[in-house]
């Protein structure tokens, strides 16, 4: 088995279903008492948001590729940065290590093709809806990429901000955020991708019809196949 090392703490409620599925993930293809070999590092997620408002994808950049050069020092076998924001930076990261870097949108470009569907919605922060480094990832796989319009945008991007990354699960939100699928889907997506890793907390399948791709589950899940490979 490798080691898989875990760049997160963008936000820690995340980054703990990472820890999770990946290890029940380990299990149920091992069994017995198998667990995942993780490295963690957790970053303090209020100096990451700071910059992200302020623009400074650089100096962002300069502190995730360190904290990533520093899981490979510890023994980490590959690198999988537990947000997708923050991909925005992912170049910087990869250029930091020699060891191989799990890409999300990459994951989830696969799983979404393999299921058949090539036009989909995109949920997540407003820097991942509206700046072009994670669409264009995406539509490299073929796939053609709708995002809300700029009031929906405004609504997801607050509720992650102010309630999913503090731990907050609101009905309301609940109700708004599928409501904004259900538009998506009928624009023409065939299926939404949640697309920052805290969405998953609303658990929208179960008031949604539309097809909808959890990427933290779907990366973690790409992890474990890395892991075991």
């Amino acid at each position: 088995m490798r080691t898989i090392g875990l760049l997160g703490g963008m936000s820690w409620e995340s980054t703990e279903l990472y820890y999770r599925w990946i290890n029940e993930g380990v299990r149920d293809r091992l069994g017995g008492l198998h667990s995942a070999k993780i490295v963690l590092d957790s970053v303090d997620f209020q100096e990451i948001e700071a910059l992200q408002v302020k623009g400074d994808w650089d100096e962002a950049g300069r502190i995730l590729a360190k904290r990533a050069a520093a899981l490979e020092s510890a023994g980490a076998d590959g690198v999988v940065l537990c947000t997708n924001t923050m991909h925005r930076v992912a170049d910087t990261i990869e250029s930091a290590i020699r060891i191989p870097f799990l890409h999300l949108a990459d994951a989830t470009a696969e799983r979404i093709r393999a299921a058949g569907y090539t036009k989909v919605g995109l949920l997540g922060t407003r820097f991942t809806m509206e700046q072009a480094f994670y669409r264009e990832r995406l539509e490299a796989h073929g796939l053609e990429v709708m995002v809300p319009n700029d009031a929906q945008r405004d609504c997801v991007h607050e509720v992650i901000y102010q309630e999913l990354v503090l731990g907050r699960v609101r009905e309301e939100s609940q109700r708004k955020v599928a409501s904004i699928v259900c538009q998506l889907a009928s624009e023409g997506a065939e299926a939404v991708i949640e697309g920052c890793t805290e969405i998953t907390m609303l658990e929208l399948g179960n008031l949604v019809a539309t097809p909808l791709f959890d990427t933290t589950r779907i990366h973690a899940d790409a992890a474990v196949d890395w892991m075991l490979s």
